[in-house]
């Protein structure tokens, strides 16, 4: 089963739509959307494992410029 996580993204004042493409382009990303909020963006990510989740996709969002904080929040299946 992949794993899934939301990345909960805060920006620069005025740069959360270029946030949101500029994630929406990575590979392993299914969503990403300016919202409004404490949060200005908020993306869903998709990988194989953790590891892989950690490594291909969520590290890559700390590469893009206009980023000041990220919280990660995996999915869990509780039943």
């Amino acid at each position: 089963m992949p794993v899934t996580a939301y990345v909960l993204i805060q920006t620069e004042v005025g740069k959360a739509a270029d946030v949101a493409r500029a994630v929406g382009r990575i590979p392993g990303f299914v969503t990403a959307d300016a919202v409004t909020g404490v949060y200005d963006v908020i993306v869903r990510a998709e990988a194989d494992n953790m590891d892989d989740l950690a490594k291909s996709v969520v590290s890559k969002v700390g590469q893009i410029e206009g980023i000041t904080r990220t919280l990660t929040c995996t999915v869990v299946h509780l039943d």
